[in-house]
């Protein structure tokens, strides 16, 4: 008998993934400017690789991002090449401290609603187990 995306980890961990790249990228950019690729590394650091945006959705993001006022972004030669440099702005400070008091509120709750296994995933980054009918262990 086949699932629903609802018992996939993969579904959830997609939701998750959307909802925290935007403030993941934020978070990079709070603590330096950045280009593209730097703020893929740093997010992919930071997260374990558990919320690297991708090239699609990476640059859709800063577009928006640029478009509300919340990013600068600079064309800087770098190493000889021309790179795209995003900085935060005075109102991406401020969208990134009401986006950490927000995240952290839910982590809190989120802790909470999971702790019987949240030491074992936060120690590992991973569920450690096995979905049915697959033989590798999916990562969160």
């Amino acid at each position: 008998m086949g699932g629903t995306k609802y018992d996939s980890v993969e579904y959830w961990t997609s939701l998750i993934r959307m909802c925290l790249s935007r403030f993941f990228i934020l978070h990079a950019l709070h603590m330096r400017p950045l280009h593209g690729y730097e703020i893929t590394k740093q997010v992919a650091a930071l997260t374990r690789g558990c919320c690297a945006p991708t090239e699609g959705s990476l640059y859709p993001l800063l577009r928006e991002f640029v478009e509300a006022g919340v990013v600068t972004v600079e064309t800087q030669v770098v190493s000889g090449r021309e790179r795209k440099v995003y900085t935060l702005t005075p109102l991406g400070e401020r969208a990134y401290s009401v986006a950490a008091r927000a995240w952290a509120e839910v982590a809190c709750y989120i802790l909470e609603a999971v702790k019987a296994q949240s030491s074992e995933i936060c120690a590992t980054g991973s569920t450690g187990k096995q979905e049915v009918g697959e033989e590798r262990q999916v990562a969160l």
